[in-house]
């Protein structure tokens, strides 16, 4: 149902689904087994307005588009479809979610007995906050950016704003959001607040209430639920809720115990609407760096070729990129970091260009190394293609031996470039030992080749590389070769040349393998003629 239908019936009971997969890490069995065998839902959970309410809501979001403090269907119907809260993702999908971790943490507290952490209690309270605005200096504001798993649970994108979940004896799952109040000064300068009236029918909480009361209701769920208490106090961005929860904490007599496990095992593994949205960001990022390399000729600024893909991808409604680009030309693609993008580009250099986008909360992240002039040279194009060839291997290795696990992936591309290298002559034909040939690929390749992606770059940095895939992960394949100036036992020919080629793959429903960036050119001669097809046509910069 669309939104304003949505919030018209929200006064009516409705169920939530429950999901009680456990990650692979988080001691799978028997978690699975203890959150199938939990009995009732939060289907119980009432709203805390009234029908007549609800409706008023759905009559400010048809007379006064616009008026919330994030997006709707309503004010952005370009953006967020009817059926959906934020880009892609419906309202009963973030509930889902809500109940899902709850029931997760309490499965996982069952499975060490009658007691965890020193205490019988099988309640659990949950608090998490928003991110906060950020000052480049004085007034002048960074682009904000919600944390992410705050709004992979609440997909609200304001500011400052807590959210609270706990679970009691019955195994109700219940929700409550901290929102700022309505301020007609602050909005005058700073923009519409959804304010706590309206998160309850907009967000599907169970609850809503000013940042003010924060405290008391704290205090309150504590001393009547005595809970477990769960609040990752390092990753805070708000300090006002990290001395709330310290002295709750030593109030309670209970440690604040880290959720983000618990988190980053659900975010790890995409959902149907998620897969979608990684497409769609992966599709924006790929089909402009086609469009980037296509334009590219010597002459320009990485600075501007920084600017084109930027330009080019929010163009195709992606929201910006997602981290800070490399654009290297010549010997400055042998800084795996490098992020300076002010040298020109040379006649004979290569460009390297590692960059994403971020659509709807979700990113990508692709690398592409090109001929500026629209030609390899020759030793360009043996390390190019031996490297275009190894990707090409990783990819074909994934889920199967040598490639079940991202270190796995990183194994055997470290053993198989030494393998290339010593076929190029770059690497002694003496050497034979697995161990050997690896730490040559390494020499030459000193990052590992994947990383999990989806609403961060490098997305659940805590689940182990050694984590076995399944469908529903995400991941960069990325192998590189650099070659410093200074390597004295490489021919002169081949010094100074930096070469990356990384896409990004689902593991989709079937199990199956999908290259999300797959349309992104990167075969050799299909990049040359690419890079080849507009060099007669003045470039963007050229006309200013």
């Amino acid at each position: 149902m669309n939104v304003l239908r949505r919030l018209e019936r929200l006064a009516a009971a409705s169920g939530i689904r429950r999901s009680t997969g456990v990650s692979a890490y988080l001691r799978p069995r028997l978690c699975r087994a203890l959150a199938t065998s939990s009995g009732s839902s939060s289907s119980g959970s009432k709203s805390t307005v009234s029908a007549a309410e609800v409706r008023s809501v759905a009559k400010i979001l048809r007379e006064q588009t616009g008026s919330l403090g994030q997006p709707t269907s309503v004010s952005h119907p370009h953006l967020i479809r009817p059926d959906e809260l934020v880009p892609g993702v419906e309202l009963d999908e973030l509930k889902e979610r809500r109940e899902q971790l709850m029931q997760n943490i309490r499965a996982y507290a069952r499975s060490f007995g009658g007691e965890y952490n020193g205490h019988s209690s099988s309640c659990h309270m949950l608090v998490l906050g928003a991110a906060s605005k950020k000052y480049m200096s004085g007034k002048i504001p960074y682009v904000f950016r919600q944390n992410s798993d705050f709004y992979y649970l609440t997909g609200c994108l304001e500011p400052d704003a807590v959210l609270l979940l706990f679970i009691d004896e019955t195994q109700n799952v219940h929700s409550e959001l901290f929102m700022r109040p309505k301020d007609p000064h602050a909005e005058l300068w700073d923009g519409p607040r959804t304010g706590p009236e309206l998160a309850v029918p907009l967000f599907g909480v169970t609850e809503a209430h000013p940042l003010d009361q924060l405290e008391n209701v704290l205090t309150k769920r504590a001393a009547d639920l005595k809970p477990h208490l769960w609040f990752d106090q390092k990753s805070s961005d708000l300090p006002p809720l990290v001395e709330n929860m310290l002295r709750l904490s030593s109030t309670e007599q209970r440690p604040l115990l880290p959720a983000y496990t618990f988190l980053e095992a659900m975010r790890l593994l995409k959902s149907p609407a998620e897969m979608q949205l990684m497409r769609r960001t992966c599709d924006i990022a790929a089909r402009s760096f086609n469009e980037v390399m296509a334009e590219s000729r010597p002459g320009q600024s990485e600075h501007h070729l920084f600017a084109a893909i930027d330009f080019k991808c929010r163009m195709r409604d992606a929201s910006y990129l997602a981290y800070p680009p490399v654009v290297a030309a010549g010997r400055n693609a042998t800084v795996i970091h490098y992020i300076s993008n002010s040298q020109m580009v040379q006649p004979q250099d290569l460009v390297l260009m590692d960059a994403g986008c971020e659509y709807g909360g979700y990113t990508s992240d692709i690398t592409r190394t090109w001929p500026a002039s629209g030609e390899f040279t020759d030793p360009q194009r043996t390390l190019y293609e031996m490297l275009h060839q190894l990707q090409a291997d990783i990819i074909g290795t994934v889920m199967r031996p040598g490639g079940e696990t991202l270190d796995q992936l990183f194994e055997t591309t470290c053993y198989r470039l030494g393998k290339y290298l010593q076929e190029i002559g770059l690497v002694s034909k003496s050497l034979s030992d697995y161990k050997e040939l690896a730490g040559q690929g390494y020499r030459f390749c000193p990052h590992h080749v994947s990383h999990y992606l989806g609403m961060d770059v490098h997305d659940t940095p805590h689940v182990p590389r050694n984590t076995r895939i399944v469908p529903g992960m995400v991941f960069t394949v990325e192998p590189g070769i650099y070659i410093g100036q200074d390597c004295g036992d490489v021919p002169p020919e081949f010094r100074g040349i930096g070469i990356r080629i990384e896409d990004d793959l689902l593991i989709d429903e079937r199990g199956q393998v999908e290259v999300l960036t797959d349309v992104c050119v990167k075969d050799p001669r299909a990049l040359e003629e690419l890079c080849k097809r507009d060099q007669t046509k003045p470039a963007a910069s050229e006309l200013l």
